[in-house]
């Protein structure tokens, strides 16, 4: 017979036993044994990862020595006793499950508890405000303990996240907002309401304390599956009354709760010594309007970014989206004023890295991938030198300069399992890739011209000044006018002697514009090369500049490659000047 079925029967038979001197379901929720206990996830914490909470290392004492102190043995009769000393409004019965869990935390996990009792300075007293605020009974803040070791950011293996490990369709039922920036089930203040709204419900619709905390834990649909498999005629209906018809984490649910109770009044009684806290932390929030990054504050306020995580674990990506809606901001009494004093600043820090773009306009042109014809990437490395502050951690050092612990490592030489001492000087290799676009090639199609040959009068030639446009224009005209430009230069304003060659330089001309008037009778078009312009265009083909661009139509010289240019005829005025 399975041995839950067996319970089932055992408090099935007690309860509708005679009632005078008969046994009652009180005998068995004190008698009840159960060898498959299930504990449950916050059981498993990592206490050595839990002492690396900012709140544990920078309030908190913790006493080394406290492991070493042997557990006390303690009798079933004086943890009954004890259970009943306690002022409860909840019944704390006792049984050997309870006493597994009982064991569980004062011997097992002892270091557990002395963490726990090191962040309940300031986790306990946000539970007690709201238990307070809605008339509930008290001990039910040590819910949490059993929920997720108070740990602000735990999630489960099924989801479920914060401190009273809601999972999103019941946080999102009771007003929490979950999105990817923000997070509530993980804000302590806001958590804490929904969790203590949520229980009240439950318990106005049980009437009873231990099946509104089981139904908290596996959900009210399964507290009614297994009322219903109890019937109507079994008596008193609480959880041990359901116990065997409960999902198997939720039979330990209650007993935990009884254990957490239990061990956070008497773990003195257990050579247990908690984590005292060395200072008060006393906090203040302020509202964000604006869009603020957290490295932002901690640049500005000399806060470090555990600080801000550990006191707003709610945002998810160290974001607070202000400008969408004021959200609150959780600080130290006196760095809440700065941050009221100095908010312009702060969000004006390096605004140009986290602000987001409201309108973008589409790119008209393919985007760049990598080196091409008109640039190319190239790397550039930075080396900077970070002096470790108290609070810092190789991680967060990595994040604020966009870098991996690995590389961190690597560049110091630091092992595996190697921290950072404060003091310490890191150094920072950073690199950056930048697109360089190459120069534009120079412009080809405008050159200067020098003034055309035809249209020079006969006499001396003088130069007024030494120009690369004169000189350029000399040189492109007959080897003599080039001799002539040199001897002038050296001279200025000084008559250039005349070719004695004359008539040898007459004939070349003549020849030359033979040559150019069969060019010219050859083509009526010419198509625009490389280099051209229109002053050797015109000498190609015999005509004048003038009468090349009143034929094209041109208002100045800019030509285009692969333009066609129609050639006009010879003018009688360009032949007769020629021949003379």
């Amino acid at each position: 017979m399975n041995k839950y079925f067996h319970i089932f029967l055992t408090a099935a038979c007690l309860a509708t036993a005679p009632a005078a001197g008969a046994a009652t379901v009180l005998d068995v929720r004190e008698s009840l044994h159960d060898n498959a206990i299930i504990y449950p996830e916050s059981f498993e914490t990592d206490v050595q990862r839990m002492q690396h909470d900012w709140y544990l290392r920078r309030y908190a004492a913790i006493d080394s020595a406290a492991d070493r102190s042997p557990d006390t043995p303690v009798t079933d009769e004086e943890l009954i006793r004890r259970l009943q000393a306690i002022p409860t409004t909840i019944e704390m019965p006792y049984n050997s499950v309870v006493r597994s869990y009982i064991d569980m935390y004062t011997q097992r996990r002892r270091q557990l508890v002395e963490n726990m009792l090191g962040l309940s300075h300031y986790y306990m007293p946000i539970f007690e405000e709201a238990l307070d605020r809605y008339d509930m009974p008290m001990e039910l803040k040590y819910l949490p303990v059993i929920e997720s070791a108070l740990n602000p950011t735990a999630v489960s293996r099924v989801g479920a996240t914060g401190l009273w490990q809601f999972m999103l369709p019941t946080a999102t039922g009771q007003g929490l907002e979950v999105n990817t920036l923000v997070d509530e089930r993980r804000d302590p203040y806001k958590a804490t309401d929904a969790a203590v709204r949520y229980l009240k419900q439950l318990h106005a619709t049980y009437g009873d304390w231990s099946l509104a905390i089981a139904a908290y834990n596996c959900g009210p649909g399964n507290v009614n599956k297994a009322l219903r498999r109890l019937g109507s005629g079994a008596g008193k209906k609480d959880f041990w009354a359901i116990y065997p018809f409960l999902p198997a984490e939720t039979r330990g649910y209650v007993p935990a709760f009884i254990a957490a109770t239990y061990v956070m009044n008497y773990y003195g009684k257990h050579n247990i010594s908690p984590a005292l806290a060395r200072r008060p932390m006393v906090v203040d929030s302020v509202h964000v309007c604006r869009r603020v990054h957290f490295e932002q504050i901690a640049d500005v306020m000399g806060i470090s970014l555990d600080e801000l995580r550990t006191l707003n674990p709610q945002y998810r990506k160290d974001v607070i989206p202000g400008h969408i809606k004021p959200y609150p901001l959780v600080l130290p009494s006196l760095q809440a004023y700065a941050f009221v004093a100095n908010e312009d600043s702060i969000v004006a820090h390096n605004a140009a890295k986290y602000a987001t773009r409201e309108v973008v306009e589409p790119a008209t042109g393919a985007a760049v991938k990598g080196s091409d014809a008109s640039g190319e990437y190239i790397d550039e490395t930075t080396v900077k030198y970070h002096k470790v502050r108290k609070g810092e951690t190789l991680s967060s050092i990595a994040r604020r300069y966009g870098v991996t612990t690995a590389a961190l490592r690597s560049t110091n030489k630091l092992g595996r399992k190697s921290g950072v001492r404060v003091g310490q000087s890191l150094k920072i290799v950073t690199t950056t890739r930048r697109y360089v676009p190459k120069a534009p090639a120079p412009d080809t199609t405008r050159q200067i011209e020098p003034a055309p040959l035809d249209t020079l009068q006969p006499g001396p030639i003088v130069i007024e000044a030494d120009t690369a446009a004169s000189t350029q224009a000399a040189a492109e005209a007959t080897p003599q006018a080039a001799q002539v430009a040199r001897a002038m230069a050296s001279s200025p304003k000084s008559e250039a002697p005349k070719p004695k060659a004359e008539s040898k330089s007459s004939g070349s001309k003549q020849a030359a514009g033979t040559s150019a008037s069969k060019a010219s009778s050859r083509a009526s078009n010419h198509t625009v090369q490389k280099g051209d312009n229109l002053y050797r265009i015109s000498k190609q083909y015999g005509v004048s500049v003038a009468d090349l661009r009143a034929a094209n139509g041109l208002k100045n010289d800019n030509l285009q490659i692969g333009q066609k240019l129609k050639i006009p005829a010879k003018s009688t005025s360009s032949r007769n000047n020629r021949k003379k």
